[in-house]
């Protein structure tokens, strides 16, 4: 039989048939994929063949094989650093909830977050939310960060799930297609959930005053089939997005800004830091690459965890 994963809750996996069917599946020892080393070989959104096994009244399915990934967004365990969590898969847009301050969402987290985006070939819209909450000095923080990742080449919109504002415009973009929603604990992802698909009455928390962090309210990733015709895919509140290995000089590549230069680069291998004649640094001293992404660059090509209680604006 076949179907697609819509729920995994590390153990048991529902997984939906081409006819509409649930069931409970589980996989029986151990599951590798193309040598991904992951703490969940199994993700939702992924396409399983499996077969029914019934042991006395209970059936339940087992899962034998994985179809081929169109993408897929992953991260580094937070438990077993060497491992990676793969957050879900055949994604069509990855949608980041993002908000300036309760809780906060650095530009650290951001670009860690597009970074995978673009390696795993999975198109990222920013939506900066609570907008109806902020201060006039936090909307024009909100205002910088939307210009400067529209600059780059991003969707950007800036909503509120609690009031509805502009959540037309995130379901205009979700029509026809399978979406992500991540962020942090306490951004609003349920909340905007509900008010795209109110029926799903997903539960949500406040984020707590005395450390401005959310509560958990989303334990494993879910998908859910939406009315308009689309899926969305429900993550559990991410602290930290740590990044899965990579090549000191494919890093660039996946800094659509950096890239664009690299041909102007004196040399075709320049990882942009004290190489001569080079494109990016040019631009970055002349302003027109942002000195917050490229702090990002340098911080994921010394392979540094992300810095969450510094200043991610300071230019020194």
């Amino acid at each position: 039989m076949k179907g697609i994963v819509y729920k995994s809750t590390g153990s048991w996996y529902t997984v939906k048939t081409d006819e509409g069917v649930f069931y409970q599946c589980r996989i029986k020892g151990k599951f590798r994929i193309d040598g991904i080393k992951s703490t969940n070989p199994v993700a939702v959104g992924d396409r399983v063949q499996f077969e029914l096994e019934t042991t006395g009244d209970e059936t339940i399915g087992v899962i034998k094989e994985i179809g081929e990934r169109d993408n897929y967004i992953v991260r580094k365990s937070v438990n077993l650093s060497k491992q990676t969590h793969i957050i879900a898969a055949n994604i069509d847009i990855a949608f980041l909830v993002v908000t300036v301050v309760n809780p906060v969402t650095f530009t650290t987290f951001i670009d860690r977050f597009l970074v995978t985006a673009e390696a795993y070939d999975v198109e990222a819209v920013l939506l900066f939310n609570k907008i109806d909450t902020y201060s006039e000095e936090e909307l024009l923080e909100v205002k910088y960060l939307a210009a400067l990742y529209r600059s780059i080449g991003y969707t950007c919109v800036g909503i509120s799930a609690k009031t509805g504002k502009n959540v037309d415009q995130v379901v205009a973009l979700m029509k026809g297609k399978t979406s992500m929603f991540s962020g942090h604990s306490g951004v609003g992802k349920s909340t905007l959930i509900n008010a795209i698909a109110p029926d799903l009455d997903l539960k949500t928390a406040e984020t707590s005053e005395q450390h401005q962090q959310g509560q958990h309210t989303t334990t494993f990733a879910e998908m859910f089939d939406l009315s308009f015709g689309a899926q969305i895919i429900d993550t559990p509140g991410i602290r930290g997005f740590g990044m899965v290995a990579m090549e000191p000089e494919e890093i660039g590549d996946y800094f659509p800004e950096f890239f664009a230069l690299k041909e102007d680069c004196k040399f075709n291998n320049c990882l942009h830091l004290n190489e001569p004649k080079c494109a990016v640094k040019d631009a970055l001293e002349e302003e027109a690459v942002s000195w917050s992404r490229y702090k990002s660059y340098l911080q994921l090509l010394e392979g540094e965890d992300e810095p969450y209680r510094k200043d991610p604006y300071a230019t020194s």
